[in-house]
């Protein structure tokens, strides 16, 4: 059952769909109906109606004559995914890196601390919670709305690989030193360094994750 907050109820469900959808809940080519929604969600038809129009526009499902097919991120998504954030992450490091605040550096350095205190617990949901938050902060803090508005989507979908890293104890071990090497470059507002380190840590995630993917 969604919660009624002051978000819309249509809002609510494209969140949860596309959470439900990105974390592998509903497989690549499960259809799905509207019934089965309504049942799984505890809403009605309209709000689930809108949330799927917006799910089909961004391309993770397909609404055909079968049914509600589900899509997700194929392959070949991942791939150009990891490659684009390869890309245009570092540039938000380094942005991040000139613009960031004393304030905005102790909210970023407390992602870190968390994230190496989860590590060593093996608490994965932890983990990735806060290896999300690491990344978005740099999002926000780097100043381009372009660079946050081009990135929040391509973390998103790539969540369920995300949530395979975390739980790899050697990756994310070496995951929370390199956001470590990032901070610090931020830190001390060298923006070429903090480019280099936080494209070699994507790569590094690329590499692992076409590796167990078979990609």
């Amino acid at each position: 059952m969604l919660e009624h907050r002051t978000i819309s109820l249509a809002e609510q469900v494209f969140d949860r769909l596309e959470t439900d959808i990105l974390s592998g809940k509903y497989a690549h080519g499960e259809v799905l109906t509207e019934l089965k929604l309504v049942s799984d969600l505890g809403v009605s038809r309209t709000p689930i109606r809108e949330a799927l129009r917006r799910l089909e526009q961004e391309h993770i499902i397909e609404i055909s004559q079968k049914g509600i097919i589900v899509i997700g991120v194929s392959k070949k998504d991942l791939k150009d995914i990891l490659e684009i954030r390869i890309r245009i992450e570092g540039l938000a490091a380094a942005e991040a890196a000139k613009n960031i605040t004393d304030e905005q550096l102790e909210e970023l350095r407390e992602a870190v601390e968390l994230q190496e205190f989860y590590v060593p617990k093996h608490d994965a949901d932890r983990i990735n919670g806060m290896d999300s938050k690491f990344h978005q902060l740099i999002y926000r803090f780097s100043g381009s709305t372009a660079l946050f508005d081009a990135l929040m989507p391509l973390h998103k979908k790539v969540l369920k690989y995300r949530k395979a890293s975390v739980e790899n104890e050697i990756r994310s071990a070496y995951s929370s030193q390199e956001h470590r090497a990032i901070f610090e470059a931020i830190a001390a507002h060298d923006a070429p360094l903090a480019e280099q380190r936080m494209r070699d840590h994507i790569a590094n995630a690329k590499a692992y994750i076409e590796e167990r993917e078979g990609v």
